[in-house]
């Protein structure tokens, strides 16, 4: 997942340096997900494969087995600057908002986090539904960040007090970039008015312990945000005891709802 567009509005930046401890942080959650849900008949040997926004490249990895050295797989990125071509696996630097597609047609499309960032998310859906060949398949997965990320156990109410505080602002961050926090929710139905079928959606949310890599997340989010999580009035003391309490096993916090959402273009 990069987030970084042509007109800066985009919040995270693959060039900084909280870039890689927040792609693993995400691939340790989302990537068994997301390969469960490129199971075949979705991803298939021999197929074309685009994967939008490869951050650092770990589901165009695995795609690149699945398809074979039948198959092919693009991984495309505002900054590729994490992603390794080799084999049947290729990178090309693209802007997703700006460009037209980097192919004739493909067999998959997948893209994580990535449109939810985007102010025209619902014309770049259509673009990529657009590039889909006869009967293949659209991926789009996102996290609702509407759904408050409820503390399970925390040493103590102020603790899980302030952890809210701190998830608040940084909600606000995002927002004031051009996210749209709830539109993981809309996903679905647009598909469906962009023509595709056979849609479905499935959300999973899980609980993270402090000093886990899902409450990375959360630390290594409010280092990259740090700038405007204090313009918003947060304090360096705030946020100091943020990342402590995130790091507390005696804390407890349910993930962000990752909404993935499928649907084929008829053959």
């Amino acid at each position: 997942m990069t987030t970084a567009t042509s007109d800066d509005t985009y919040t995270f930046d693959n060039g900084a340096p909280d870039a890689v401890p927040q792609m693993h942080a995400l691939e340790s959650f989302l990537d068994p997900i997301t390969t469960r849900r490129l199971a075949r008949p979705v991803l298939e040997p021999g197929a074309t494969c685009w994967e939008v926004g490869a951050g650092g490249g770990s589901m165009a990895r695995r795609m690149a087995r699945a398809v074979g050295d039948d198959g092919h797989v693009l991984a495309t990125d505002i900054d590729p600057t994490h992603l390794v071509a080799e084999g049947n696996l290729h990178v090309r630097q693209h802007d997703v908002r700006t460009e037209p597609p980097p192919g004739d047609t493909f067999d998959l499309i997948h893209a994580r986090l990535v449109l939810l960032h985007l102010p025209d998310r619902r014309r770049v859906l259509r673009t990529l539904t657009g590039a889909l060949a006869p009967g293949g398949w659209l991926v789009v997965e996102e996290f609702d960040c509407t759904a408050p990320q409820r503390v399970l156990t925390a040493p103590t109410d102020d603790a899980a007090k302030l952890f809210a505080q701190v998830m608040d602002a940084m909600m606000g961050v995002l927002e004031d970039h051009g996210a749209d926090l709830g539109w993981a929710q809309d996903v679905h139905t647009e598909m469906a008015l962009a023509g595709l079928t056979d849609l479905d959606t499935i959300t999973h949310s899980q609980s993270w312990a402090g000093g886990s890599s899902g409450t990375s997340l959360y630390e290594t989010n409010s280092r990259q945000l740090e700038p405007d999580l204090l313009a918003a009035g947060l304090s360096p003391q705030q946020l100091h005891a943020f990342r402590r309490l995130l790091r507390d096993p005696g804390f407890a916090v349910m993930s962000y709802h990752f909404v993935s959402t499928r649907g084929r273009l008829p053959s």
